[in-house]
């Protein structure tokens, strides 16, 4: 028999989810097996699957060792070399700021090399994460960015962070996330655009309708002119859904696509830019977060606002259009 006492980390989440995440290797269904014969209790007593566990709970799980250790997957420190900047870190936050060509995630073609593997290794070195001592829990970002879109990504160095943040997200209005880029055309003033978006898996494109249609998910996007110049125009982005490609697919939607987007952009205009800036990539940057309502351990953070200087190659691309340093 072992027993796992749950502590912070590990609170506020149900049993059976709690289960799947520290044996891995462990069906849904063989630990829904266990709870049913009352293999797996809590605090000694029968529970159910859809149980919430409470800091200080324990839990009896009444199988041997080598089973349990046989779906344990294993946590390994990925040795990755820290890339990204640091723009405001304290015990429950990291803010961070991941350069171009770095993934957030794991995908089928990167396992190793990414922002959340770079930034559990940081904490690791910093001794603030020890998957030697986490049952289940993992630092992870909360927001996340296209290989080559750079800028600000928000990750929970514990659990109640993570659960207040995804919550403080899902109410649309109390983290703000802002975008800059540059835009065929000429745009003024400021405009909400509305709309839905449809992905295509086999293509990893997506499709803008002003209807609803079958699969179709509902979009929000604000812009703001900055500056422009008649044939290009600097804007902010504030994206009230972040959907995938939401910025990139809706201002091509309205003849506005952003400059090196070569997915959903003009390819002449990209070519030039390609030739004269070397710019092979949309140029894209998520320059500022601002947590207008905050919940729960997070709440010192209400009405602060971070920002995330245009890399400096964007920076001159921006400059040597606009010549400014706006």
């Amino acid at each position: 028999m072992r027993e796992i006492n749950i502590g912070k980390n590990e609170e506020n989440q149900r049993i059976d989810k709690f289960l799947r995440k520290y044996m891995g290797k462990a069906s849904l269904s063989f630990i829904y097996k266990m709870i049913r014969k009352k293999n797996i209790k809590v605090n000694k007593k029968r529970t159910e699957n859809q149980y919430i566990l409470k800091e200080g709970d324990s839990i009896q799980l009444y199988l041997s060792e080598e089973t349990i250790e046989g779906f344990i997957e294993k946590k390994e420190i990925k040795k990755v070399e820290k890339t990204f900047g640091v723009i405001y870190e304290d015990q429950n936050i990291l803010l961070v700021e991941k350069p171009k060509g770095l993934l957030v995630h794991e995908d089928v073609k990167e396992n190793t090399n990414t922002l959340v593997n770079q930034a559990i290794k940081y904490l690791y070195d910093h001794k603030e994460y020890d998957p030697e001592v986490e049952k289940t829990f993992t630092p992870a970002s909360v927001n996340r960015l296209d290989r080559n879109t750079s800028g600000i990504v928000m990750i929970g160095k514990n659990n109640e962070t993570l659960q207040n943040l995804n919550e403080m997200i899902r109410q649309k209005n109390h983290i703000r996330k802002y975008y800059l880029t540059i835009v065929k055309g000429k745009l003024t003033g400021k405009k909400e655009l509305k709309g839905y978006l449809m992905k295509d898996e086999k293509t990893n494109k997506v499709q803008i309708s002003d209807s609803k249609e079958q699969g179709g998910k509902e979009i929000h996007t604000i812009y703001r002119m900055l500056q422009t110049n008649g044939q290009y125009t600097l804007i902010e982005v504030e994206i009230i859904t972040g959907r995938t490609h939401q910025i990139r697919a809706h201002l091509s939607s309205i003849g506005h696509p952003l400059m090196g987007d070569f997915k959903y952009g003009n390819m002449k205009i990209n070519q030039i830019f390609k030739k004269k800036f070397a710019l092979r990539h949309q140029f894209l940057h998520a320059y500022k977060i601002s947590f207008e309502k905050c919940i729960g351990n997070l709440d010192y953070l209400k009405g602060k606002s971070f920002y995330s200087d245009l890399p400096q190659g964007l920076e001159k691309i921006k400059i040597d259009l606009f010549q400014s340093k706006l």
